[in-house]
């Protein structure tokens, strides 16, 4: 893990469904609150100090180790209301909706397109950030996954993400933090104009 902003950890692990390394992050604070995690490996040691409040997945899909870490934790896991038919067989999942503060200073906003949940959170936590779940993605420069994963119309799908992307630079934020690629510190929110806007 590496501190990628004050009170923001970082790190990369390998996704074994996608065969490519994704992110994950731990929001220390109030209410320390981890972000899609993915183990890097069975070794639940790294987050006990201190030991997660709670689990938030940017859409449905970001499962990835936050079974393992509940039941460690005896934290609850949470997703956007509109991903939570997922979980109808379990593991409990808890919704919130699009406006919650889900923490002090974290905060769900809609960006919906790829899928009704699809949630990015803007962090109001010493330095600014947005944090994105599979809208856009930074593996070398910020684009969209790769057209096979957007659906019958593609160029549909990236004209609503930019559109989505566009609202929330109405957001104060100056970093980027990626589900899928590397975090954008300083810049970002300059860079995803030109992105939107491209």
């Amino acid at each position: 893990m590496k501190e990628v902003l004050p009170g923001v950890l970082h790190w990369s692990a390998p996704h074994s469904g996608i065969k490519a390394d994704v992110s994950s992050y731990f929001v220390l604070g109030e209410r320390p609150t981890l972000i899609d995690p993915l183990l890097l490996s069975d070794d639940l040691a790294a987050l006990r100090e201190p030991a997660p409040a709670q689990i938030v997945i940017t859409n449905r899909h970001h499962l990835r180790s936050s079974e393992r870490i509940a039941a460690a934790f005896g934290c609850p896991i949470r997703c956007n209301e509109k991903g939570l038919h997922e979980f109808a067989g379990g593991p409990p999942v808890e919704g919130f909706a699009f406006g919650d503060e889900l923490a002090p200073g974290i905060r769900a906003h809609e960006v919906g397109v790829i899928c009704d949940e699809e949630t990015a959170l803007h962090l109001d936590v010493g330095a600014r950030a947005l944090v994105v779940a599979d809208g856009i993605i930074n593996y070398a420069g910020i684009g969209f996954v790769p057209d096979v994963h957007l659906g019958d119309d593609p160029d549909r799908v990236k004209r609503g993400l930019k559109e989505a992307y566009a609202r929330l630079l109405e957001l104060d934020f100056d970093n980027i933090l990626f589900a899928h690629g590397e975090p954008l510190i300083g810049g970002a929110k300059q860079a995803l104009r030109e992105f939107v806007e491209s």
